[in-house]
C-alpha cells in the first residue's frame, strides 16, 4: 500500500536529480533555495512510498507558508520506473487529505516544449481529476505562460484577484529578490 512520508534534507538530495529529470531548468528552484525554506519551514518535501518494501515511488513539493491559508504544489512526480501504474493517482489522494485543513491547494501547470498540446491537455485533465479549478493567471515562469489551478478546500476557487499576491508571497519566501525576478515575471502576459 502507497504511505506519504515529510522528507527531509537527505531526501532532497536523493530526490533532486529527479526533479531535473522531470521538470525544465528554467522552473527549477536552486536546490540550496529549497533547502533553506524547507529549514525555515516555508516549504515541505513529501515523499511517497510503499510502506512494504520502503521503495520510495514519488515526491512533491509544497510551498506551505503563505499568508491566506492556501499552498502551493510546486513539483510532484512519479519516478520513472513507477510510472503508468496509476500511483500518481493514489500520491495525489495522500496530498489532498495531507492538505485538508488548508483554504486550498494551488498547482502551477508550465510546459515549456509542447508544440501539440497534448502535455498540457493531460496534466490539465489529471488536476481537474481532483476538483482544481482554472484561475485566470497573468504570470510567467522561467519565460513560460503560467497555467495556474486551484483546489479549494475551505476557501474559494475565486483567487484571481489575489493569485499574483500569493504567488510572489511564496516564491518570496525561498528566492532572494535578483533570482525572483529572474525567475518569475509578474507582468501581465500577452
Amino acid at each position: 500500500m502507497l504511505a506519504m512520508r515529510k522528507g527531509g534534507h537527505r531526501d532532497l538530495e536523493h530526490l533532486y536529480s529527479a526533479v531535473e529529470l522531470d521538470f525544465d531548468r528554467r522552473e527549477l528552484l536552486p536546490k540550496l533555495a529549497i533547502h533553506r525554506a524547507m529549514t525555515t519551514g516555508d516549504q515541505e518535501l513529501l515523499v511517497f512510498y510503499d510502506d512494504q518494501s520502503n521503495i520510495t515511488v514519488g515526491y512533491a513539493l509544497v510551498m506551505v507558508r503563505g499568508v491566506y491559508g492556501y499552498v502551493l504544489l510546486k513539483y510532484f512526480g512519479v519516478l520513472q520506473w513507477f510510472r503508468e501504474q496509476g500511483l500518481g493517482v493514489q500520491c495525489m489522494r495522500l496530498l489532498n487529505k495531507r492538505y485538508a485543513d488548508r483554504q486550498g491547494i494551488l498547482a502551477e501547470i508550465t510546459v515549456f516544449d509542447d508544440a501539440e498540446g497534448d502535455y498540457l491537455r493531460k496534466l490539465r485533465k489529471f488536476f481537474a481529476r481532483f476538483g482544481y479549478q482554472d484561475v485566470k493567471s497573468d504570470y510567467r515562469l522561467g519565460g513560460a505562460k503560467v497555467d495556474l489551478m486551484v483546489k479549494p478546500i475551505k476557501g474559494t476557487a475565486d483567487i484571481a484577484p489575489i493569485a499574483r499576491r500569493m504567488i510572489r508571497d511564496f516564491y518570496s519566501r525561498c528566492l532572494r529578490p535578483a533570482a525572483f525576478e529572474k525567475m518569475i515575471d509578474m507582468r501581465a502576459v500577452e
